[in-house]
């Protein structure tokens, strides 16, 4: 993205664009997943605590995160194989930053209403399923801890995980069921969304994860201090 910044005629092979639309869409449903995964994860620990290191041990730890790659590598295997197989006449011009199945299609010179069908339940309705799912599995993570819990540190940094999360699952999944939940038309507000989904969020996700964390935050504090205390020396 950097070296496209300097260059004039931006260009890509049909090879590399199906290898970026396929990296795309296994590292995002991959996450996707793994996003769901964490909420069972703060479920066992907030709802069973006593029995958190039984019920999440190293075994379902490893199953799990391997169901989530092989998910996220079995949805973009079909999102690849609907692509390769459409037929291109040209001119193969791209009104968008990157190859994405929403900008692929519309350049194919046949009917891709079976295709875009496809791609819309499967894309789409993951995005939904999961985000509806993660939304109701937080808000009675929540309610739990209100209800069962008092104001201890424990229930704050519980809360803190859990909202930092939140925050996650929404600038996530947000973008995303704009962009697949819907049929492929070209809208003014898709570039927008496209740059927040593929740059912004990923430049959030680890200030979010990081900044709620104490020894970061205390780390961080002190750098500033001793930056300040050489500056004025």
């Amino acid at each position: 993205m950097l070296v496209d910044f300097f260059v004039e005629r931006k260009t890509i092979s049909f090879g590399g664009c199906i290898a970026q639309l396929f990296f795309l869409h296994f590292v995002g449903a991959s996450e996707m997943f793994l996003l769901t995964v964490m909420a069972f994860d703060r479920y066992a620990a907030i709802c069973r605590p006593l029995h958190y290191a039984t019920i999440m041990n190293r075994r379902l730890c490893c199953i799990l995160v391997a169901v989530s790659w092989m998910g996220g590598f079995v949805h973009s295997i079909i999102q690849v194989a609907l692509i390769i197989r459409l037929p291109f006449c040209g001119p193969n011009e791209l009104d968008s930053y990157f190859c994405d199945i929403t900008q692929v299609v519309r350049i194919a010179c046949a009917n891709t209403f079976p295709e875009e069908l496809v791609m819309i339940f499967s894309s789409g309705l993951i995005s939904v399923v999961c985000f509806i799912a993660l939304l109701m599995s937080y808000a009675f993570l929540l309610a739990m801890l209100k209800k069962h819990s008092g104001s201890g540190e424990s229930t704050n940094r519980a809360m803190s995980t859990c909202y930092s999360h939140i925050t996650i699952v929404v600038l996530m999944f947000g973008p995303s069921i704009y962009i697949y939940a819907r049929p492929f038309d070209s809208f003014s507000l898709d570039k927008v969304v496209s740059v927040f989904h593929t740059v912004i969020f990923p430049l959030l996700n680890p200030i979010i994860y990081t900044l709620r964390n104490k020894e970061v935050k205390t780390a961080m504090r002190k750098l500033i201090n001793e930056y300040i205390l050489c500056k004025e020396k």
